[in-house]
């Protein structure tokens, strides 16, 4: 198992296929300080807004979120 220190890390994902990742890094330990995803969508027949997957696992484990509509 790898062991991560105190790196201090920000996470950018969006998709199911991220979530893998995310939990990896929370496995191992690694400091996150940030995740970085897209905006919430609407969704469904009443297009609720929904959050993105990362999302919801970023904020069960009290890591801050940003949403931007942009990176550059």
């Amino acid at each position: 198992m790898i062991k991560a220190g105190n790196i201090r890390t920000i996470f950018m994902g969006t998709p199911d296929f991220a979530l893998h990742t995310l939990q990896g890094l929370l496995d191992c330990g690694v400091d996150l300080c940030a995740v970085y995803t897209q905006p919430d969508r609407p969704k469904g027949r009443g297009k609720k807004l929904a959050p993105p997957p990362v999302k919801e696992l970023s904020e069960q484990h009290g890591i801050p979120v940003y949403q931007p509509l942009k990176l550059r």
